[in-house]
């Protein structure tokens, strides 16, 4: 069985002779090219898994060709060939998606120990063919759209860049798995993977939740505990709903991102950690710093790469994949049987908009697994009244028929003007709104979603 697929690109036909035979002699499955352009067309026939490019090229330098290597094939991951004096090119190249290099005169032992690597991590050794990578534990990153795909070009090349990382979109897309495919794909893979709600913990418990306190800092505080900045040192901490937090703790935060080192809380003497920050929000980020709720210098500190999360409605392709993944997951874990999914059921899937998004789609499942009713259902996805991204139930001539449908009106009437009104009370404060209101935070964004509640405009 081959050890690997590999793509020698080198001009020089003794160095394609010299690593070709060395690697067969490792059991490598290796084709060879001469320049750019047979590179390309080799990759386009079969993608390798690991490219052994050469900086100097005829034609197409190794630069132009890794540029078109990495659009042809983007789970390839590509190693430059280099002189001692290229290093000013090989630095262009890692930035360009280069995933390591080699120096001639290569060693034997040091090109194995970068295949290994390149190999060990490559996400063509997981089930991205089948339109998914499983991260473990139940984690699935679906990526069977184009969009996807490339969102999983980026993820797997940023993983390699030790630099924070912005992870944008709406909640339930799936921000916390992209997290766990960056950390996966890292250096700090076998290191601790740790995750904060800012949004679930309160302000005034955060900061010692994140950086931990020393006895007497508080009352209660009986012993030193640390935070998750010490506990994660040297791995990957995601902050979650980093949008939430305040801005005096913010101000904490862009500290530790720039020097490394924070206090405990009652602390004299400072800690120094090695923690790489990965921060996911589904805020408005342009607005919230021109409402000074998010400080504009944390967010160019976190933002030396941004990815997006699509919602589900911009990747309705991959709802049969998902569908089927969430049927055997849930099936396996509550020991119910898997439910067929009929054409109709499918088409109600596709057509509806998901406002919760992935989230939203695996309690579906939940749920129609747990009732077995295919009709209920379908009534859930296609009846305006039991559609969360139709805030009215009202029928296309603006008239509502039926009792139940008079009872809902009223009560989505009701709700949405109270809602309004709490966020007009505390000026769109909506963590103070949901108190008002009694109900979770998380709640009230649903909410404010679902009914597509907007500041009134000044009169």
């Amino acid at each position: 069985m081959s050890a690997g697929h590999i793509l020698i690109v080198d001009d020089e036909p003794s160095m394609r002779r010299y690593l070709q035979t060395a690697l067969e002699l490792d059991s490598y499955e290796v084709r060879t090219a001469a320049n750019g352009e047979e590179a390309l067309q080799k990759v386009r026939q079969q993608a390798p898994d690991v490219v052994l490019l050469d900086l100097v090229l005829p034609g197409w330098d190794g630069l132009e060709t890794l540029r078109h290597l990495r659009t042809a094939s983007p789970f390839s991951k590509v190693v430059m060939i280099s002189c001692v004096r290229d290093t000013r090119k090989v630095a262009q190249a890692m930035r360009l998606g280069a995933q390591d290099y080699l120096s001639k005169p290569i060693q034997k032992e040091e090109m194995d120990e970068v295949l290994r690597f390149c190999l060990q991590h490559s996400v063509r050794t997981t089930s991205h063919n089948a339109g998914s990578v499983d991260l473990g534990d139940g984690v699935v990153f679906f990526a069977a759209t184009q969009p996807m795909q490339t969102l999983l070009s980026q993820a797997t090349q940023v993983a390699c860049f030790d630099f924070p990382v912005l992870l944008l979109g709406e909640s339930g897309t799936g921000k916390e798995v992209l997290a766990h495919l960056i950390h996966k794909y890292s250096q700090r893979s076998n290191r601790v993977f740790l995750k904060v709600n800012c949004a679930a913990v309160p302000n005034e418990l955060l900061e010692s939740e994140l950086f931990g306190y020393e006895p007497g800092a508080f009352t209660g505080a009986n012993k030193s505990k640390p935070g998750k900045f010490e506990l994660c040192n040297n791995g990957t901490l995601l902050l979650d709903e980093i949008g939430e937090m305040s801005p005096a703790l913010q101000a904490k935060l862009l500290q530790v991102l720039q020097d490394g080192q924070f206090c405990r809380l009652g602390a004299r003497s400072s800690v120094k950690v090695n923690v790489r920050v990965l921060a996911a929000t589904n805020i408005n980020m342009t607005q919230a710093i021109a409402e000074r709720t998010f400080r504009e210098d944390l967010f160019y500190r976190l933002s030396s790469f941004v990815l997006r999360m699509p919602s589900l409605r911009e990747r309705k392709e991959e709802i049969p994949l998902m569908l089927r993944h969430f049927m055997l997951r849930v099936a396996e874990r509550y020991a119910c049987p898997i439910l067929p999914v009929s054409p109709r059921l499918l088409h109600a899937c596709e057509s509806y908009s998901w406002p919760g998004n992935i989230r939203q789609l695996e309690n579906f499942v939940k749920r129609y697994l747990v009732l077995g009713d295919e009709e209920s259902a379908i009534r859930e996805l296609e009846d305006p009244a039991n559609n969360p991204h139709l805030p009215s139930p009202a029928t296309s001539q603006g008239e509502v028929t039926g009792l139940k449908q008079i009872v809902q009106t009223v009560k989505t009437g009701a709700e949405m003007e109270a809602i309004s009104d709490a966020l007009e009370k505390t000026a769109w404060n909506r963590k103070r709104a949901a108190m008002i209101l009694n109900i979770s935070y998380k709640a009230l964004l649903y909410k404010i979603r679902q009914y597509d509640i907007r500041p009134r405009p000044l009169v």
